[in-house]
């Protein structure tokens, strides 16, 4: 149900962060940051994106910013990082 002050985007962000098939997305922080990219050895520019609109970024995202993105699949869970543009 809406309250007063939320638009109908806004619920809509809100359950697509909570669904549970939605992948855990998690901001680094940029000590997190730079020791991901010294340890593989890329730049910002070299990584994949996601779009700063991206309806599953936690909130506080900016762009620049890298996100760790957690897939499960069965028992596995497979680990992907994305740069916010």
């Amino acid at each position: 149900m809406l309250k007063s002050n939320q638009s109908v985007g806004q619920l809509a962000t809100i359950h697509i962060q909570m669904h549970i098939l939605q992948p855990k997305h998690i901001k680094l922080s940029e000590k997190e940051s730079d020791e991901l990219l010294a340890k593989l050895n890329v730049s910002k520019s070299q990584m994949p994106k996601i779009l700063w609109s991206d309806p599953g970024l936690p909130e506080g995202c900016e762009i620049g910013d890298i996100i760790k993105i957690e897939r499960k699949e069965e028992d596995d869970v497979h680990i992907y990082f994305r740069v916010v543009v």
